[in-house]
């Protein structure tokens, strides 16, 4: 399968960007040029049911981490993934083998057992139906409107039994993050999915992880300096100090 793809930049190190569930690779409208301000060539995915890439209601795990694989360039200097993109980059560290990873309020863990597709699919559904623009400019009067565009856009585009089909193929197995890459671990503060239990348990196996004050989810909008700044710090230390 052939996913889309957007690029900022022509800097001669690579960054992948993998968005979350029910989002797009237009979510990093202002991360991508950041980025590429910093000498990065940056390539971000769609993936499988998501934005302009095709459905894929039969892809599995394996079908996403392969269409991804076959989307972006190997052994890129840093590769960042949002949540559910996230569990999608860990699974395919191994292979795309970059130099740093970047994870985005993650709940890593052991997954759901015995998953229900017609109850995952209801659920799915009143999540794209509830993601309409002007339910998000009630709700995230904190993400700038752009934001709020970018959501309300990816859920009309976002592909119900795609994501179904991902998370049957996953399901009772326990995704933990892989070590022998510097890892980051970027979370809100307060987050519902990265607790300060799980902040320890990362820190124990020596993933860092760094907080942004006030964000949502989506960790960047409405703080995408504070993301960056979060981000720059850590890129800033010896890659083995990083670790």
């Amino acid at each position: 399968m052939t996913l889309h793809i957007r690029r900022w930049g022509t800097g001669d190190r690579v960054a992948v960007l993998v968005h979350g569930m029910l989002s797009s690779s237009e979510c990093w409208w202002e991360v991508g040029p950041a980025l590429a301000a910093r000498s990065y060539r940056v390539v971000a995915v769609d993936l499988p049911g998501h934005g302009l890439s095709p459905a894929a209601p039969d892809a599995g795990l394996d079908g996403f981490v392969d269409s991804l694989l076959d989307a972006v360039p190997a052994a890129p200097a840093l590769a960042v993934g949002h949540s559910m993109g996230a569990f999608v980059l860990a699974t395919a560290l191994d292979r795309l083998a970059p130099g740093r990873v970047v994870y985005v309020d993650t709940p890593f863990g052991p997954s759901r057992g015995g998953v229900d597709a017609r109850s995952l699919t209801g659920v799915y559904t009143k999540a794209k139906a509830g993601r309409t623009l002007d339910a998000l400019d009630r709700k995230e009067t904190g993400w700038q409107q752009r934001d709020r565009a970018v959501e309300a856009r990816a859920a009309e585009q976002f592909d119900v039994a795609t994501t179904v089909g991902l998370f049957g193929s996953v399901a009772g197995r326990d995704f933990a993050p892989p070590t022998h890459v510097p890892s980051l671990m970027i979370r809100p503060e307060p987050s519902r999915f990265v607790t300060p239990d799980a902040v320890e348990s990362l820190e124990a196996r020596g993933i860092r992880v760094r907080s942004v004050d006030g964000a949502g989810h989506l960790t960047w909008y409405g703080r995408h300096a504070a993301f960056m700044e979060a981000l720059d710090g850590w890129l800033e230390e010896e890659p083995s100090a990083a670790a």
